[in-house]
């Protein structure tokens, strides 16, 4: 059956039921520029969606040079030929009349245009003088997640070994270093344990901090769609907004920002104390079982709602349905991973899954998720804080391990102290011990915590900065030279997504004027500065993306995140496989742990722990008492309050977040007209409660005030719990009048114009969503509704206020659902 729709209004599409055990049918999604019917489509190039986690397989649809549309992959494992409306609309950013297509250079305060290689030498002669008169801490690199693997792995290379520098991160800091650093402190390793195919067998689904609806639609129709099939499965959501997931759960539990562990330790309370437990798995792969009990023996439903303000008898009936699963997925995203205790909190989820004994089989696992497309590489490759490959920098045997495969001496790679994480490079830029910060594919000057403050990073004379991007951000406004980047499908790479499935995303057309692929300025910044092995050869001895892909496999070789079985052919047959894939299993593996713990043996696990507080490692002597097996560590935490709490002057917690039809800072999704025209403005979010208390009402024009800053937006009145004002983060001042924040103390549009310098002791991921603020009426509205969407989580809690977003003519994508009775 074949029909259009609406996927601005009806953004996950229609059904196609199915029951437990069974193959997701098939829909293709398919959105073609108006006037191009498919037969003058000239090729169909493959790829896989950018502005998500989830790794949607897709091809890109070709005709006279340029893209005209997309089209979902039906046999892919992870979609099935399903696109969510970012992937339908987004790729349009491709044509943005203002892309950069030559580089910038910084002349008398003006940044003017220039070609390569004045660009280029200026980058190398500042590295040089920096190297020979300050060493090479005094060099930072701060990247994305939505680079491909080959350019992650090139740029790990020449930061640790051919710079030298400990600084070198990514934005995935503000995302999924939770994830990473739960997992390794659970599992010893970093690695997804579980797979999206579990969503086919499970029987109970936990969504601890996760919107799935609006971060991975996708992933949401395939819940979807159980949901509507037999046996559907019981779902357990944790978020204080009335999202898409809350509407369908059958338990709902909206805690007070920062309450996360309190919550999770009243879960085991119920889980242990009704005996729901599997001994047998807890005492062959577990250790701290005792520990863990003890901590929470006294965690008693009540307890926990007195903390979290939620009713005592809804906490024990999601862990009724916890503990009374079969099979029992859960996931988690930044709910907990940009909250208060964000470690320690994922690290009980963790814990859940470990007592159940609900792991390595399917319909059973975590999925600690991601957010971003390649998230998952820059935590394999280095370029998140660890080591390529997953390798333990506190293991000297792992540090000679890594130098062999490049060639260089083990003193070469630094691993005098743990990788440099983002927010600590903008310090040491701040205080001028980094003098160079070269900034790929992100835009801090909106995405990061207390914006005022770094602006005044950015904006010192004495740092140098390099920034390499599609558009001037308004990061790149602040640079000293700016690098025309290609982006997706206009360039050849690998990406992973959050459940370890690798996609090849081909060349489809070429990027505008100058621009370059960012492997091929980097593979330049490399021969230009000369780096050599100890043999005197190329110290980055690729050339394309397909020898960079070669020298990945053999660093990942034998490491948990092994590639060696893949290749850029087998990619091209097959659509999406899951590492590990080796000879052994040159499948791939859909999900981890089947035969037990794998990596968390004090030789081969990626980290020894940290103490879930203070954020202090753990010693090798001290994890080689605690687990000398290898099993999976049962880490228990103790709940804290949270450092900023609500007070007479700032009465509302304020939190931040992301809608179903942005990405980031908007620097492609602004640009996609449907996406716009979805979310076209900031908004603010506040209860009916609330907003009755302060005489507000729909649409009126209201300031939020932190003790850091102000941000002015229209007033939606939502189901939100009470207590709590909400802001989208994604609006900054591209497309504001000037391109600039307004001057002076007049409140911004920017969401971390407001939020707090904190961050997890642990993951070092900032606290996005813990922090206190007022609110206030700077003019009645006209009875226009705020610019919010009305399909997801920021509906009005009144529907009648508001018509349904939709995206019109321009916004009808064709779905083609195979008949019911071809399904499998």
């Amino acid at each position: 059956m074949r029909e259009r729709v609406d996927r601005i209004a009806d953004p996950w599409g229609d059904r196609t039921p199915y029951g437990p055990g069974g193959r997701w049918p098939t829909r293709v999604d398919t959105f073609l520029e108006p006037g191009v019917p498919a037969d003058r489509v000239e090729r169909w190039v493959r790829t896989a969606s950018l502005l998500h986690s989830n790794g949607d397989a897709m091809d890109v649809a070709v005709l006279d040079g340029r893209i005209v549309g997309v089209r979902g992959r039906a046999g892919d494992r992870v979609n099935r030929g399903r696109l969510g409306p970012k992937d339908l609309f987004g790729w349009q950013a491709n044509h943005a009349a203002d892309r950069l297509t030559r580089p910038l250079v910084r002349e008398h305060g003006r940044l003017v245009e220039t070609d390569w290689d004045t660009a280029m030498n200026a980058v190398v002669t500042r590295s040089r003088q920096l190297l020979r008169d300050r060493g090479p801490g005094s060099i930072g690199f701060y990247t994305t997640g939505q680079l491909f693997l080959e350019e992650y792995y090139t740029l790990a290379v020449l930061a640790r070994a051919g710079i030298g520098t400990n600084h070198l991160d990514g934005n995935t800091r503000l995302c999924t270093s939770t994830a990473a650093e739960a997992l390794k402190e659970t599992f010893g390793c970093d690695g997804q344990p579980a797979s999206y195919g579990d969503v086919d067998h499970c029987d109970t689904l936990a969504l601890f901090g996760h919107n799935m609806a609006e971060t991975q639609p996708v992933l949401w129709m395939r819940v979807l769609d159980r949901l509507a099939g037999p046996e559907p499965p019981r779902l357990v959501c944790v978020d204080p907004r009335p999202t898409p997931v809350a509407a369908r759960a059958d338990v709902h539990l909206a805690p007070r920002a920062g309450t996360n562990v309190a919550l999770l330790n009243a879960l085991l309370h119920e889980i242990i104390r009704t005996d729901r437990i599997d001994r047998d798995f807890v005492e062959r792969h577990t250790v701290g079982f005792d520990e863990l009990a003890r901590r929470v023996a006294r965690c008693t439903p009540g307890w926990a709602g007195s903390i979290c303000d939620v009713p005592a008898r809804d906490i024990s009936r999601a862990a009724e349905l916890i503990g009374g699963a079969q099979r029992l997925l859960s996931t988690v995203l930044q709910g907990v991973y940009q909250s208060h205790q964000a470690t320690a909190a994922a690290c009980q989820v963790n814990n859940l899954q470990l007592i159940r004994g609900m792991l390595g089989r399917s319909g059973c696992g975590v999925l600690q998720m991601n957010g971003q497309p390649t998230a998952e590489n820059t935590r394999e490759f280095g370029a998140n804080g660890d080591l390529p490959g997953f390798r333990n920098w506190e293991n000297d045997q792992h540090v000679a391990d890594l130098a062999a495969i490049w060639n260089v001496e083990p003193e070469r790679i630094p691993h005098y102290a743990p990788p440099t994480p983002a927010m600590q490079i903008f310090r040491y830029a701040e205080q001028g011990s980094i003098r160079m910060l070269w900034i790929s594919g992100t835009n801090p000057a909106v995405s990061l915590p207390d914006l005022h403050r770094v602006r005044d990073v950015l904006g010192q004379e004495r740092l140098f900065t390099v920034v390499q991007d599609l558009f001037l951000t308004e990061t790149a406004r602040l640079a000293d030279i700016v690098l025309p980047a290609a982006t997706w499908a206009e360039k050849t790479g690998t990406f992973t997504n959050a459940d370890r499935t690798v996609h090849l995303s081909e060349k489809a057309v070429d990027p505008p004027g100058e621009a370059r692929p960012d492997l091929e300025i980097l593979l330049d910044y490399a021969r230009r500065m000369d780096f050599r092995d100890r043999d005197g050869g190329p110290l980055v001895h690729w050339h394309d993306p397909e020898s960079a892909f070669e020298a990945w496999k053999a660093c990942s070789r034998g490491r948990p995140c092994d590639y060696s079985g893949l290749s850029y052919r087998r990619l091209r047959g097959a659509s999406g496989i899951q590492w590990p894939c080796t000879d052994e299993a040159p499948e791939g593996t859909e999900r981890l742990y089947t035969d037990g713990i794998s990596w968390a043996a004090p030789d081969t696990c990626e980290s020894y722990g940290r103490d879930l507080v203070t954020g202090a490692s753990v010693s090798e002597t001290e994890y080689r008492a605690l687990n000398p097996d290898g099993k999976a560590v049962l880490k228990a935490a103790e709940y804290l309050p949270p450092h900023e709490d609500t007070s007479a002057e700032y009465p509302l917690q304020l939190t931040t977040g992301r809608t179903l039809y942005h990405f980031h800072t908007r620097t492609k999704t602004g640009r996609a007209p449907q996406l716009a025209a979805a979310a076209p403005e900031v908004w603010v979010e506040l209860s009916a409660v609330e907003a009755l208390a302060r005489h507000l009402g729909e649409g009126d024009l209201v300031e939020v005030t932190s003790p850091r800053g102000s941000v002015r937006g229209r007033l939606r009145i939502t189901g939100i719990r009470d207590g709590m004002v909400f802001l989208p983060f994604h609006y900054g001042y591209w497309d504001a009048p000037g391109g600039d924040r307004p001057a002076g103390p007049e409140a911004g549009r920017a969401a971390n114009e407001t939020t707090v310098t904190d961050w997890d002791p642990v993951s070092k991921q900032p606290l996005f969503k813990t922090a206190a603020a007022r609110i206030t009426l700077v003019e009645r509205g006209d009875g226009t509704p705020a610019p919010a969407p009305t399909t997801t989580a920021s509906a009005p809690a009144d529907p009648a206020l508001t018509a349904p977003t939709t995206g019109g003519r321009t916004a009808l994508a064709t779905q083609h659902t195979e008949p019911a009775e071809d399904r499998p």
